[in-house]
């Protein structure tokens, strides 16, 4: 602890980031943490601090606590006074299509149709670097200014694509999970088909390239069942096997249509989850994204193995496919985590895919609690990605990825927190109504990368 005798601290507002990125910050202001899951433990989980603040030393968490308590217990650091602003942590999305990012808010299609009308002639340009590196920019900017500092992202069959992103990525000091998509079936146009050779020489080559190096995370990517072969499903299947360590991300059961294309795929198979079960792509560390329409012998396996289900609802309203059910899932036990599903998915902003995980979850009859949609945000997405220990918290240790909130960023949301009698009826509107606008400033590896005046 500092001496009586250190020079005082400087207080600056948000209105822009300390210059010094690598020296001790302390972030004043309200800090909501958790200290475990409100699923399960109920709003009690979340820990609430009025007067807060987050010491931020080498990139990661050093301590937290009262904000007069850590002023004088470091009175030499820098300090950046939020005021009534809340300080969480970033926010983590947990399953993206970076190169849809061009192709957001497409009009009109049910998922196939698609697919194939505006997904695989946009991802066919990602042979060119030059342009995966273009996108990969764009996108990363665009969810920053959204508050999102994790993302797990699906790239395209092409390994360019994988290496423009985690090039930006590292370039940014961020945490990323992503993998080259690997479809070697038919059902994919020319141009956009691998084989299952080379779908597994790309992707440990990938993996032995990218994978542990900084904040990057490898996760071998089939697109889905229908676009890929037993064989291509069990070369990456055998991959996985020999690299335990990285992730592995797909899709199951999002459209009652396509559950029908895969039946008549795998005749054999007991039911969609069997395709990925057969070929040794499930286990923990599986990110099966969407997993509406489940049969119960799906979620049973599911939650033996403790695999991850990741809930895309702007998608799955804007796309047709169907009502995640939140409420049994999470009794079930099982890791569930928020995702905005760009470009399927109608907007980059968790704000935005929290109001819509709101809504799906009315229209199940069981509304979640805004501590409950915070945490899916944060935590819970984190904890899906296998990350709990570095991001999506703030205690001591943690990666100093955070997200600061105005919670009377327009007019509309003053209004209406002006009468909230907790942080709950606080946090709320925001959550329901808030944009880029509510991002006042973002936090990401230590750094400051968005600041906003108070």
């Amino acid at each position: 602890m500092p001496n009586a005798t250190a020079v005082p601290h400087t207080t600056t507002s948000s209105a822009a980031c300390p210059a010094d990125s690598q020296a001790a910050v302390l972030l004043t202001g309200q800090v909501l943490r958790f200290g475990g899951d409100p699923f399960v433990d109920g709003v009690s989980a979340a820990d609430h601090n009025r007067v807060g603040a987050v010491l931020i030393r080498g990139g990661h968490i050093a301590d937290v606590g009262d904000a007069a308590t850590l002023r004088a217990a470091y009175p030499d650091v820098t300090v950046v006074d939020y005021g009534d602003h809340l300080i969480v942590a970033g926010f983590v999305d947990a399953h993206v299509h970076y190169p849809q990012t061009g192709i957001i808010a497409s009009w009109g299609k049910r998922l196939i149709d698609w697919l194939n009308t505006y997904t695989f002639p946009e991802e066919m340009r990602f042979a060119d670097r030059a342009y995966a590196d273009e996108v990969a920019a764009r996108y990363l900017d665009l969810t920053l200014n959204h508050g999102t500092t994790t993302v797990a992202s699906y790239c395209t069959i092409h390994p360019e694509s994988v290496d423009a992103l985690f090039a930006a990525a590292q370039a940014r000091g961020q945490r990323i999970v992503a993998g080259k998509t690997c479809m070697d079936r038919d059902t994919a146009p020319d141009g956009l088909r691998d084989t299952a050779q080379s779908a597994y020489d790309d992707s440990k080559a990938l993996i032995e390239r990218w994978h542990g190096v900084d904040r990057l995370t490898y996760a071998i990517t089939p697109r889905f069942s229908p676009t890929s072969t037993p064989d291509q499903l069990r070369a990456l299947g055998t991959l996985w096997g020999e690299h335990p360590n990285v992730l592995m991300q797909t899709h199951l059961s999002e459209q009652v249509d396509e559950i029908e294309w895969v039946k008549s795929l795998y005749p054999q198979a007991r039911d969609y989850l069997d395709t990925y079960e057969a070929y040794g792509l499930l286990r923990a560390g599986g990110l099966y994204g969407h997993a509406i329409h489940l049969e119960q012998r799906e979620k049973d396996r599911l939650k033996e193995v403790d695999a991850s289900l990741i809930h895309c609802p702007t998608s799955n309203t804007f796309i047709g496919s169907g009502l995640f059910d939140m409420a049994g899932l999470s009794a079930e036990g099982l890791r569930i985590g928020l995702a905005t599903d760009t470009g399927g998915g109608s907007s980059f902003s968790m704000l935005r895919t929290m109001a819509s995980a709101y809504e799906v979850a009315q229209l199940r009859h069981h509304p979640l609690h805004a501590a409950e949609l915070i945490y899916l945000a944060t935590a819970g997405s984190a904890r899906a990605l296998r990350m709990e220990d570095k991001v999506g918290n703030i205690a001591p240790g943690m990666e100093a990825d955070l997200v600061v909130l105005d919670l009377q960023s327009t007019t509309d949301i003053a209004q209406r927190a002006a009468r909230a009698d907790d942080i709950w009826e606080a946090l709320f509107p925001t959550l329901m109504m808030g944009d880029d606008r509510a991002i006042a400033a973002v936090w990401m590896n230590g750094t400051c990368r968005k600041g906003v005046s108070v």
